[in-house]
């Protein structure tokens, strides 16, 4: 056999090898889709279809950071009650979930995708992505401070009064600290943060 022939060969099988292989979500560029039929869009397509107003836009965001700030015309449906068959649908629009991070909307999505839903599209990059293109969003001074930062606050002051008792009253209690450090540290790997999704459950919190 000559190599050429065995170059052919080769190329033969990496052909067949691509074309049976499905693609992930991780592989996809916005706008692109797996084969249960989950999508990304991204923030400029997003923006254009609201402005034709051919999109029902979904916030997946909890209540206090839903009134503090979200892009206009969207609608709430937190990830921590979601359910759904009470998410609202029109025949003649794009049904399009978003979040901080696309993190949420994508658990949301797939949740609607188990449900039945033949096509879940959601925001690639969240909010964030969209304040960095400069598009606009509908801020409410007068609602309670973020969740972040209602988070930094109540994690600051364990850690402090953690090593304040581990110095001063027994070292034991340098775990807290510790705790709260490792909590932290998974929540910035998982985008999942524990205590944000308890502080959102506070009264205050749940006010739209």
């Amino acid at each position: 056999m000559t190599t050429k022939n065995t170059l052919i060969q080769v190329k033969n099988s990496v052909d067949r090898w691509r074309s049976s292989t499905p693609l992930t979500t991780s592989s996809l560029s916005p706008g692109s889709s797996t084969e249960n039929q989950l999508k990304l869009v991204d923030a400029k397509t997003l923006k254009d279809w609201i402005e034709r107003d051919t999109v029902l836009l979904v916030d997946v965001r909890e209540p206090a950071e839903h009134a503090g700030e979200h892009i206009p015309g969207s609608i709430l449906l937190p990830l921590s009650k979601f359910d759904p068959t009470q998410m609202p649908t029109d025949p003649d629009k794009t049904l399009v979930l978003y979040c901080r991070t696309s993190n949420r909307s994508q658990q949301a999505a797939q949740k609607l995708l188990a449900a039945g839903h033949l096509e879940v599209i959601h925001l690639s990059g969240g909010i964030g992505d969209w304040k960095e293109q400069g598009l606009p969003t509908k801020v409410n001074k007068n609602a309670p401070i973020s969740l972040m930062r209602q988070v930094q606050i109540v994690a600051g002051s364990l850690v402090f009064t953690g090593t304040m008792l581990g110095v001063f009253v027994s070292p034991a209690f340098l775990i807290l600290s510790g705790f709260v450090g490792v909590g932290l540290m998974f929540a910035g790997i998982t985008d999942t943060c524990a205590m944000a999704m308890l502080l959102a459950k506070l009264p205050y919190n749940q006010k739209v």
